[in-house]
This record gives structure tokens, sequence and C-alpha cells, in this order.
């Protein structure tokens, strides 16, 4: 009928080993980091006549899922106002501990020749309704260190943002966010 199978301890260690870095490595993948605009605060104006610049300090919450601490350089994210440039916001170099979250705050410029030149009616209409639509893109490239290998990353993140341009509060937010790791 049957043969008896011999027991091997050696073939049932080399199976829970595989097994065990099957897991490891299935836990450990990459996965997309989250942002979310907290809070967009008014920080001056600035009378460049005949327009006026403002200057904001935008609250990012940033989560990384990842087993390994990311580090990144400085970086500039783009701000859209009806797909035309409005303003740009400083990122600060650094670094974000493994499993963890952080609140960034960006320094931000909006152009009000730029806002005055190419979508003053839009502009006058979006503060009559209370409604902002912008949107914002940027690249951060960094390196992430796995036991004494480091792996440079580069994540892409777009935000789609309903702003009340009157209370500059954020009243509706999409965010996506793409992770690209480079293992060579």
């Amino acid at each position: 009928m049957g043969k008896k199978v011999k027991w091997s301890w050696t073939s049932a260690l080399i199976g829970a080993a595989s097994a065990a870095a099957a897991t490891a490595v299935f836990l450990a993948r990459p996965k997309d980091p989250t942002f979310d605009i907290v809070s967009i605060g008014l920080t001056s104006f600035k009378l460049h006549p005949p327009v006026l610049d403002a200057e904001l300090l935008l609250t990012v919450h940033v989560t990384n899922p990842n087993v390994a601490p990311a580090h990144y350089p400085s970086a500039t994210v783009s701000i859209l106002y009806g797909g035309s440039p409005l303003g740009t916001a400083d990122v600060a170099a650094g670094s974000q501990p493994p499993r963890s979250c952080r609140l960034l705050r960006l320094p931000a410029r909006l152009d009000g020749l730029e806002l005055a030149r190419r979508h003053a009616g839009r502009f006058f209409a979006d503060v009559a309704r209370r409604e902002m639509v912008l949107d914002a893109e940027v690249d951060v490239a960094g390196v992430a260190r796995v036991l004494w290998w480091d792996h440079r990353f580069r994540v892409h993140v777009e935000s789609h943002v309903t702003v009340d341009p009157v209370f500059l509060d954020v009243i509706e937010q999409e965010n996506r966010s793409e992770l690209e790791v480079f293992l060579a």
C-alpha cells in the first residue's frame, strides 16, 4: 500500500526557515506612504503693486508604513490653480522613522501676479462660492536603509484639495502617492 516515509529534521528546518523568510519578505514589502493636509495658515501678505503675494504655512500629516526609515533631501511642491502654476511650498530635508507619523510644516508662497493675470475672474467666482480647488505635485527621492543595504526610492505625490479661500479651511482632499523602490 504505502511506503513508510522517514522523517527528516533537516527538511523540516529548511521548510520552516523558508516559510519564515517568505513571511518576512511579504510583511516587509514597500508600501506607499500617506499624506494629508491638516491645515493651511496665512503667515503674511506682501504687496507688490498692483498685486498681493500670500505666504502660507501648510501642515501636512505624513505616515511611513514601512519597516525601514526614510531619509530624503529637500524638495519643492508645485501648487497649481486651474492647471497653471500658482506657487510653491518647500519640503526641508529630513528623515522619517519606520512605521511612524509626523507633522510637516511647509512654508508656501502664492504668486498674486499669476493669479491676477490668468485667473482673476475664476478666483472671484471661487471666493463668492467659498470653494477653491488647488492641485499640488511633488517628487521626493531618498534612501531607505534595510539592515546594511541602502535602497533608493522615489515617491510621487499628487493632491487635489478644495479649500475655503476666505477662512483657508480644507473642505475636501484627495491625495495619491506612488512609491518606486530601486533595488540596484
